[in-house]
């Protein structure tokens, strides 16, 4: 997904490495090619001005620009940057004592919503919680068979109540098998648009109503950019988002909606999906994701490690890289004194 913004900060900080000393200048050029390197990235452009701002103010810093390892002092600045970009918020669930716990999923339709609730029921699952599904999705007659489909792989239950085709009277009944039956988490998928329309947000403020959800999840595709942006903000005007699902991270996507999704929005990131398995779905880490994205930034070449394979990874060999690259970030941190 970072690709190219992780080569272009390759290169910025390779420029930099054979400095024994940084002047106001040197910082401005790497400052303006980092701004470069976020905006193709497709990162909101105030969002790039608020960050480059600060890494100014604080690479300019006398005790930076006389440092002995400048180089070093930059790199944990953009690091410790970038996490700020995600707030405080831990990934996954907050925590709530509420009986059945109701999360309702949200999306512009394509954005892997069905699939992502499949995902989210069958990661609860493996918590030790018993999920069960719904769809109200009653205008695609295929959306509910689709879930009924994704719930059996994920081996969760799934609510079919027969002839009922009103929104708000599915989730009721989803509700109501989950307090008789016992499953303690109702997972609502609700149904998107190809955009939106007050048609779409008077029944998902209905099935708010009626839920009264503890969660309430926007699913954004990746690979949109600032699109997905742009929806989950209008999304959570309407229904108060409490986290957003990043769906296609393992793509082709620039990268600029997970750097931008908290800071415009002001909704965390709660999990990623990595992959069209049912597995490949984890809580978001914040920490995790910026040092995926640095490590080889910081380690390979700065250290002459080793290249990076131009082959696009699957799920799996992302996640072993990825263990690779926080293997070499902790290394690295204990070097510089991050």
């Amino acid at each position: 997904m970072f690709d190219a913004l992780s080569n272009r900060l390759q290169d910025v900080f390779q420029s930099i490495k054979g400095e024994t000393r940084l002047t106001a200048a040197t910082v401005e050029s790497v400052l303006r090619e980092i701004r470069l390197a976020l905006l193709e990235a497709d990162v909101n452009f105030k969002v790039v001005k608020a960050f480059v701002d600060r890494v100014r103010d604080r690479a300019m810093d006398q005790a930076v620009l006389k440092s002995l390892t400048p180089s070093q002092q930059v790199i944990k600045i953009v690091r410790d940057e970038l996490l700020a970009l995600f707030g405080d918020a831990k990934g996954g669930l907050t925590e709530t004592a509420a009986r059945p716990r109701v999360i309702v999923m949200l999306g512009l339709q394509g954005s892997g919503k069905t699939t992502t609730t499949g995902k989210l029921a069958k990661w609860l699952a493996k918590q030790g919680r018993h999920p069960i599904v719904v769809s109200t999705d009653v205008r695609r007659p295929a959306a509910i068979q689709q879930l009924a489909i994704v719930a059996q792989q994920a081996g969760v239950r799934v609510h079919e109540p027969v002839g009922n085709m009103d929104p708000v009277s599915r989730t009721k009944s989803a509700l109501a098998e989950a307090k008789a039956v016992g499953n303690d988490v109702v997972i609502v998928d609700t149904a998107g648009r190809l955009h939106i329309d007050d048609e779409l947000m008077q029944e998902l403020v209905a099935i708010r109503e009626v839920a009264g959800p503890t969660d309430v999840l926007y699913v954004a595709d990746a690979m949109t950019g600032q699109d997905a942006i742009k929806s989950a903000g209008e999304f959570n005007a309407q229904m108060g988002v409490t986290g957003v699902v990043l769906t296609k991270i393992d793509g082709d996507a620039r990268g600029g909606a997970a750097l931008s999704v908290v800071s415009v929005v002001g909704v965390p990131i709660a999990f990623v999906g990595s992959g069209e398995k049912l597995e490949d779905f984890e809580p978001f880490h914040a920490d995790r994701f910026v040092s995926r994205m640095l490590a080889w930034a910081t380690c390979c070449r700065c250290s002459r490690g080793p290249k990076r394979s131009s082959t696009r990874a699957t799920p799996k060999s992302w996640k072993r890289r990825s263990a690779r690259v926080d293997s070499r970030w902790k290394t690295f941190a204990i070097s510089c004194g991050c």
